[in-house]
């Protein structure tokens, strides 16, 4: 069938086209190639190919049918990126996953092909939002979401929580992220919020402000990654971060004195406490030496008195034996003893009168010689 330029024919130069203006008007005056000589001219050629020069028998449509289902079959070949991974659909069902290159499937309608970045790395913010601002140079500027960002504390305590989810499509099922959520980046919104939101409602706010951070980052990020897998959503959470945590505008003064006046708390308690761990050792050394000294006191006492007392056993023993001999050596010690540090006067006993004692233990003693006299 030849065309014609009779009734919807295509148009020519100069007519009106299908948008009700001709593709001659502007462009700088030059005429496009004429559609129409370029098909007679293609039918030309391929009645040249067909036996008989007709394309009206049976052999010649056997030709085009098969010539346009190969064209067809071809179409089906695509490529995958690296960063990539493509999921083959057959009428509309999912039949397997290609990796990266050349591959092939059935073309359209019979078949179809979804590429999914599965290695870009994807991030949802939940309590601001970020944006270009036009009146500064393009430059990217934050805008707080109050309803997104202020959270109910385990003391019944606001919080202004803004935090970040990086996550990245799962490459070992990424056929759940193309066909089990309808709006995949909503729902990691939503299940992230939600999961932030258990989490902070079960912890006090001194907590979540100070040092609660390193332990809520994993708890959420655990959380977050459960029940997407419960939703077989096909994404894999890989950080959670907390961009800023603290209490309403309204009160945040108030936080900080309060704040403040639990680090004083806190350094009075460590000075206390390194005072104490001063005068506690000290004391108990003191404490320590008095019962050492108390103990050896005890011990020298204890053993002068089982001397004395063993001495006056073998005195008693040898009086035993020689009572006259023995009380005349304890008489004689006693007297020793006892006149050692008087002054003596001997007076002879046969009448020869006084006789002069040379102090000559006052004169050594004087002369720093020492000695008894």
């Amino acid at each position: 069938m030849s065309w014609s330029n009779q009734g919807g024919g295509p148009w020519k130069p100069g007519n009106s086209g299908p948008w009700g203006q001709g593709p001659g008007s502007g462009g700088g005056g030059q005429t496009p190639p004429d559609l129409e000589e370029f098909i007679r001219r293609s039918q030309t050629r391929l009645k040249r190919m067909v036996p008989g020069g007709t394309l009206g028998g049976g052999l010649g449509i056997a030709a085009i049918v098969l010539v346009v289902a190969l064209l067809w079959l071809a179409s089906g070949f695509y490529t995958v990126a690296p960063n990539e991974v493509g999921i083959n659909l057959v009428f509309g069902r999912y039949t397997g996953k290609t990796a990266a290159g050349l591959n092939y499937n059935l073309p359209y309608p019979v078949g179809d092909v979804v590429k999914l970045a599965v290695t870009d790395r994807n991030s949802t913010d939940i309590g601001s939002v970020s944006g270009v601002d036009s009146r500064r140079t393009g430059q990217v500027v934050s805008t707080d979401v109050p309803a997104e960002s202020l959270m109910l504390t385990g003391d019944d305590n606001i919080a202004d929580v803004k935090f970040r989810v990086i996550w990245q499509i799962d490459p070992e099922h990424p056929e759940y992220y193309a066909f089990n959520l309808r709006r995949p980046d909503e729902t990691v919104k939503a299940v992230s919020e939600s999961a932030m939101r258990e989490v902070i409602g079960r912890q006090p706010i001194q907590y979540i402000l100070t040092s609660g951070r390193k332990t809520i980052e994993p708890e959420v990020q655990n959380l977050i990654q459960s029940v997407l897998n419960g939703y077989k959503a096909g994404v894999l959470v890989l950080q959670v971060q907390l961009l800023s945590v603290d209490p309403p505008q309204q009160v945040i003064a108030a936080f900080r004195d309060v704040t403040a006046a639990q680090q004083d708390q806190q350094r009075l308690g460590n000075e206390a406490q390194a005072y104490a761990n001063k005068v506690v050792p000290e004391a108990r050394g003191a404490a320590a030496a008095i019962l050492q000294e108390a103990e050896g006191y005890k011990t020298q006492t204890v053993q002068e008195a089982q001397g004395q007392a063993s001495r006056f056993e073998q005195v008693y023993a040898q009086y035993k034996n020689a009572p006259d001999i023995t009380r005349e050596r304890i008489y004689i010690e006693t007297m020793e003893s006892v006149l050692a540090g008087a002054d003596k006067t001997i007076i002879d006993k046969t009448g020869a009168g006084v006789l002069p004692v040379l102090p000559l233990g006052a004169d050594r003693a004087g002369a720093g010689l020492g000695g008894r006299p």
